[in-house]
Protein backbone atom coordinates (compact mmCIF):
# COMPACT_ATOMS: atom_id res chain seq x y z
CA UNK A 1 0.00 0.00 0.00
CA UNK A 2 1.36 3.19 -1.37
CA UNK A 3 1.57 6.63 1.12
CA UNK A 4 -1.27 8.25 -0.94
CA UNK A 5 -3.41 4.97 -0.06
CA UNK A 6 -2.11 5.10 3.85
CA UNK A 7 -2.84 8.57 4.09
CA UNK A 8 -6.56 8.28 2.13
CA UNK A 9 -7.24 5.32 4.93
CA UNK A 10 -6.94 7.68 7.99
CA UNK A 11 -8.68 10.56 6.55
CA UNK A 12 -11.71 8.65 6.12
CA UNK A 13 -10.81 7.75 9.67
CA UNK A 14 -10.35 10.95 10.75
CA UNK A 15 -13.95 11.92 11.17
CA UNK A 16 -16.26 10.80 14.43
CA UNK A 17 -19.42 10.29 12.45
CA UNK A 18 -17.58 7.89 10.21
CA UNK A 19 -15.76 6.33 12.80
CA UNK A 20 -19.38 5.90 14.93
CA UNK A 21 -21.01 4.60 11.81
CA UNK A 22 -18.31 2.29 11.18
CA UNK A 23 -19.14 0.78 14.85
CA UNK A 24 -22.60 0.57 14.30
CA UNK A 25 -21.76 -1.55 10.83
CA UNK A 26 -19.09 -3.53 13.23
CA UNK A 27 -22.61 -5.22 14.46
CA UNK A 28 -23.90 -6.32 11.01
CA UNK A 29 -25.23 -4.61 8.04
CA UNK A 30 -27.75 -1.65 8.03
CA UNK A 31 -29.65 0.37 6.10
CA UNK A 32 -28.96 4.15 5.52
CA UNK A 33 -32.16 5.60 6.70
CA UNK A 34 -31.77 3.54 9.95
CA UNK A 35 -27.77 5.03 9.87
CA UNK A 36 -29.24 8.45 9.70
CA UNK A 37 -31.60 7.92 12.47
CA UNK A 38 -29.05 6.03 14.85
CA UNK A 39 -26.67 8.72 14.50
CA UNK A 40 -29.26 11.76 14.58
CA UNK A 41 -28.43 12.80 11.25
CA UNK A 42 -29.90 13.80 7.29
CA UNK A 43 -29.99 11.10 5.09
CA UNK A 44 -27.42 13.24 2.35
CA UNK A 45 -24.98 13.62 5.21
CA UNK A 46 -24.92 9.96 5.63
CA UNK A 47 -24.91 9.18 2.24
CA UNK A 48 -21.49 11.68 2.12
CA UNK A 49 -19.81 9.79 5.14
CA UNK A 50 -20.80 6.72 3.22
CA UNK A 51 -18.88 7.87 0.22
CA UNK A 52 -15.92 8.56 2.09
CA UNK A 53 -15.49 5.04 3.49
CA UNK A 54 -16.67 3.27 0.37
CA UNK A 55 -13.91 5.21 -1.84
CA UNK A 56 -11.34 4.32 0.86
CA UNK A 57 -12.61 0.28 0.44
CA UNK A 58 -13.92 0.42 4.42
CA UNK A 59 -17.50 -0.42 3.46
CA UNK A 60 -19.31 -2.22 1.14
CA UNK A 61 -22.67 -1.15 -0.49
CA UNK A 62 -25.61 -3.22 -1.42
CA UNK A 63 -29.21 -1.99 -3.18
CA UNK A 64 -32.39 -3.57 -2.65
CA UNK A 65 -35.24 -1.44 -4.69
CA UNK A 66 -34.96 1.69 -3.36
CA UNK A 67 -33.10 0.80 -0.40
CA UNK A 68 -28.95 1.03 0.06
CA UNK A 69 -27.49 -1.41 2.49
CA UNK A 70 -23.95 -1.02 4.03
CA UNK A 71 -21.77 -3.49 5.60
CA UNK A 72 -18.17 -3.51 6.87
CA UNK A 73 -15.51 -4.41 4.50
CA UNK A 74 -13.06 -5.82 7.39
CA UNK A 75 -10.02 -7.23 5.52
CA UNK A 76 -9.63 -3.70 4.14
CA UNK A 77 -9.88 -1.92 7.67
CA UNK A 78 -7.32 -4.60 9.02
CA UNK A 79 -4.83 -3.88 5.35
CA UNK A 80 -4.99 -0.22 5.96
CA UNK A 81 -3.59 -0.95 9.53
CA UNK A 82 -1.10 -2.80 8.77
CA UNK A 83 -0.12 -1.23 5.81
CA UNK A 84 0.57 2.27 8.26
CA UNK A 85 2.05 0.05 11.42
CA UNK A 86 4.45 -1.42 8.64
CA UNK A 87 5.14 1.76 7.03
CA UNK A 88 6.28 4.13 10.19
CA UNK A 89 8.07 0.73 11.62
CA UNK A 90 9.72 0.10 8.54
CA UNK A 91 13.38 0.37 7.77
CA UNK A 92 13.65 3.55 7.90
CA UNK A 93 15.62 5.98 5.02
CA UNK A 94 15.49 2.79 2.90
CA UNK A 95 12.27 2.78 2.88
CA UNK A 96 11.82 6.78 2.50
CA UNK A 97 14.49 6.07 -0.53
CA UNK A 98 12.83 3.23 -2.05
CA UNK A 99 9.50 5.39 -1.78
CA UNK A 100 11.25 8.27 -3.72
CA UNK A 101 12.23 6.44 -6.39
CA UNK A 102 8.34 5.43 -7.18
CA UNK A 103 7.29 8.53 -7.22
CA UNK A 104 9.67 10.13 -9.56
CA UNK A 105 8.90 6.90 -12.10
CA UNK A 106 5.22 7.77 -11.72
CA UNK A 107 5.52 11.80 -12.29
CA UNK A 108 8.21 10.40 -15.27
CA UNK A 109 5.81 8.00 -17.06
CA UNK A 110 2.34 10.77 -16.39
CA UNK A 111 4.76 13.60 -17.83
CA UNK A 112 6.31 11.78 -20.88
CA UNK A 113 3.27 9.77 -22.04
CA UNK A 114 0.36 11.98 -20.78
CA UNK A 115 -0.45 15.35 -22.89
CA UNK A 116 -1.34 18.57 -21.27
CA UNK A 117 -4.75 17.75 -22.31
CA UNK A 118 -4.87 14.39 -20.46
CA UNK A 119 -4.29 12.57 -23.45
CA UNK A 120 -2.48 9.22 -23.56
CA UNK A 121 0.30 9.71 -26.46
CA UNK A 122 0.78 6.20 -26.07
CA UNK A 123 0.27 3.03 -24.65
CA UNK A 124 3.92 2.28 -23.09
CA UNK A 125 5.65 -0.95 -23.88
CA UNK A 126 7.41 -1.33 -21.22
CA UNK A 127 5.34 -3.60 -18.61
CA UNK A 128 5.70 -1.36 -15.20
CA UNK A 129 4.89 2.11 -17.26
CA UNK A 130 1.67 0.62 -18.85
CA UNK A 131 0.60 -0.29 -15.45
CA UNK A 132 1.11 3.59 -13.85
CA UNK A 133 -1.22 4.75 -16.58
CA UNK A 134 -3.27 2.15 -16.57
CA UNK A 135 -3.44 3.06 -12.81
CA UNK A 136 -4.20 6.65 -13.62
CA UNK A 137 -6.83 6.54 -15.79
CA UNK A 138 -8.59 3.31 -13.32
CA UNK A 139 -8.13 6.24 -10.55
CA UNK A 140 -10.49 8.76 -12.17
CA UNK A 141 -13.74 5.62 -11.65
CA UNK A 142 -15.67 5.85 -9.08
CA UNK A 143 -15.90 2.81 -6.75
CA UNK A 144 -18.98 0.73 -6.27
CA UNK A 145 -20.58 2.20 -9.42
CA UNK A 146 -21.68 -0.19 -12.35
CA UNK A 147 -20.71 0.88 -15.81
CA UNK A 148 -22.02 -0.08 -19.06
CA UNK A 149 -19.37 -1.43 -21.79
CA UNK A 150 -20.32 2.07 -23.46
CA UNK A 151 -19.80 3.99 -20.68
CA UNK A 152 -16.52 2.92 -20.04
CA UNK A 153 -15.46 3.74 -23.81
CA UNK A 154 -16.74 6.83 -23.41
CA UNK A 155 -14.27 7.32 -20.01
CA UNK A 156 -11.70 5.89 -21.87
CA UNK A 157 -12.01 7.83 -25.52
CA UNK A 158 -10.86 11.36 -24.27
CA UNK A 159 -7.31 9.12 -22.91
CA UNK A 160 -6.97 7.51 -26.10
CA UNK A 161 -8.62 6.25 -29.43
CA UNK A 162 -8.18 2.51 -28.96
CA UNK A 163 -10.70 1.84 -25.73
CA UNK A 164 -11.29 -1.70 -26.74
CA UNK A 165 -7.25 -2.38 -25.93
CA UNK A 166 -7.45 -0.27 -22.37
CA UNK A 167 -10.78 -1.99 -21.28
CA UNK A 168 -9.11 -5.11 -22.02
CA UNK A 169 -6.38 -4.30 -19.84
CA UNK A 170 -8.62 -2.69 -17.44
CA UNK A 171 -9.78 -6.69 -17.11
CA UNK A 172 -6.54 -8.54 -17.78
CA UNK A 173 -4.39 -6.37 -14.70
CA UNK A 174 -7.37 -6.65 -12.12
CA UNK A 175 -8.41 -3.04 -12.24
CA UNK A 176 -11.36 -3.94 -12.76
CA UNK A 177 -13.89 -7.16 -13.20
CA UNK A 178 -16.66 -7.91 -15.94
CA UNK A 179 -19.93 -9.52 -16.05
CA UNK A 180 -22.92 -9.85 -18.47
CA UNK A 181 -20.99 -6.43 -20.16
CA UNK A 182 -21.21 -4.26 -16.33
CA UNK A 183 -18.34 -3.31 -15.31
CA UNK A 184 -17.02 -2.43 -11.67
CA UNK A 185 -13.54 -1.22 -10.30
CA UNK A 186 -12.37 -3.91 -8.18
CA UNK A 187 -10.73 -3.49 -4.78
CA UNK A 188 -7.25 -1.55 -4.85
CA UNK A 189 -5.77 -4.38 -2.87
CA UNK A 190 -6.96 -6.66 -6.15
CA UNK A 191 -4.83 -4.51 -8.93
CA UNK A 192 -2.04 -5.64 -10.45
CA UNK A 193 0.84 -2.71 -8.55
CA UNK A 194 3.70 -1.56 -10.82
CA UNK A 195 5.45 -1.48 -7.59
CA UNK A 196 5.33 -4.81 -7.23
CA UNK A 197 6.70 -5.32 -10.99
CA UNK A 198 10.41 -6.06 -10.58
Amino acid sequence: MQLEKIVNYHKALSDPTRLRMLLLLSKGEVHGQALAEKLNLSQPTVTHHAAKLREAAMIKERRDKNTVYFSLNPEFIEAGSEASLRFIFAKGAEDMDELSTEKSLKDSVLRNFFAKDGRLRQIPAQYKKKLIALQYMVEKLEPGVVYTEKEINEFIRPFHEDYATIRREFIMHQFMYRENDKYELNPPEMWTHWENVK
